[in-house]
């Protein structure tokens, strides 16, 4: 077996949210209280989706309460609420994109991951329209940096100009694959966002060790800046990598996360690169 490429970029690799009751026994140990299932994800995980954002504003306080109960390594990706991104023109999005950033999210600071701007299954590809949001987009919040992602879940937006569009902004397009939306597998940005939706109940880890041996091997490949061949993934420069588990048999899907992090060789796992003078014995 060929050794593995070196990532070059570090690869995270979560789920979605951490409230799950099934997840109670798989994979949250007994005796787990439900105010510490976050604190547990965190230090066995290295990033989650937060859901709640989409649905409901959140207070700073709120964002500076999963800050402090979370390791240093530990990331959060936020979906963006739905009031922004399920409306008929994205481009009048400004004052909602506003809000949202001036929400509190800064109060995660070196821990706030990539915002998720998931659009309708409905929402189709309009160029002037789509480059008119995506300049809506702020760089920063609160002096931290931003990371934006889009996910299209249309047919129209496979379509060369999504990209050319995209990379003037520096945001990623979403892959999503092993589900009935679109894949759209290009690289616009610094960082790729992966969901990956396949999990099944047949599956004692939601995955067959093949899929996960696929999908952590495009993830080092993505982070090294190579081309996957099996997974067919875009060749680009090094990109830091976020992978998540998501839908499909949901109550497997910590257990795929966790399978397709001990794929990828130490260098690329949570916890491997503390900042400095914060490393934990």
């Amino acid at each position: 077996m060929p050794n593995p490429v070196k990532s070059s970029q570090p690869i995270h690799v979560g789920v979605g949210g951490w409230t799950y009751a099934p997840w109670r026994g798989p994979f949250y140990d007994k005796g787990v209280k439900h105010a510490d299932e976050l604190a547990f994800m965190s230090r066995r995980l290295g990033v989650v989706e937060v859901n709640g954002t989409f649905y409901r504003s959140q207070t700073p306080a709120t964002f500076r309460k999963w800050h402090d109960e979370t390791p240093d390594h530990f990331l959060f990706a936020l979906k963006a609420p739905r009031f922004t991104t399920n409306r008929k023109n994205l481009a009048e999005a400004g004052d909602s994109i506003d809000r949202f950033v001036a929400s509190g999210i800064a109060e995660l600071g070196d821990k706030l991951g990539p915002i998720n701007w998931q659009l309708a299954p409905t929402k189709r590809f309009q160029p002037e329209e789509f480059e008119s949001f995506l300049s809506l987009l702020p760089d920063k919040a609160g002096g931290i940096g931003l990371k934006h992602a889009v996910e299209a879940r249309h047919e129209s937006f496979l379509d060369d100009a999504v990209a050319q569009i995209a990379r003037r902004h520096g945001v990623a397009i979403v892959l999503a694959a092993d589900s009935d939306y679109p894949r759209i597998d290009v690289a616009t940005a610094p960082f790729a966002y992966l969901r990956i939706m396949g999990t099944t109940e047949s599956e004692a880890d939601g995955y067959a060790p093949s899929a996960m041996d696929g999908w952590a091997s495009a993830a080092r490949d993505m982070a090294a800046g190579h081309k996957n061949a099996s997974i067919a993934s875009a060749a680009s420069g090094p990109r830091e990598v976020f992978l998540f588990v998501i839908s499909g048999f949901k109550e497997r899907n910590p257990q795929a996360a966790l399978g397709i992090a001990g794929r990828l060789d130490s260098s690329s796992r949570p916890g491997r690169h503390p900042k400095k003078g914060t490393e934990r014995p």
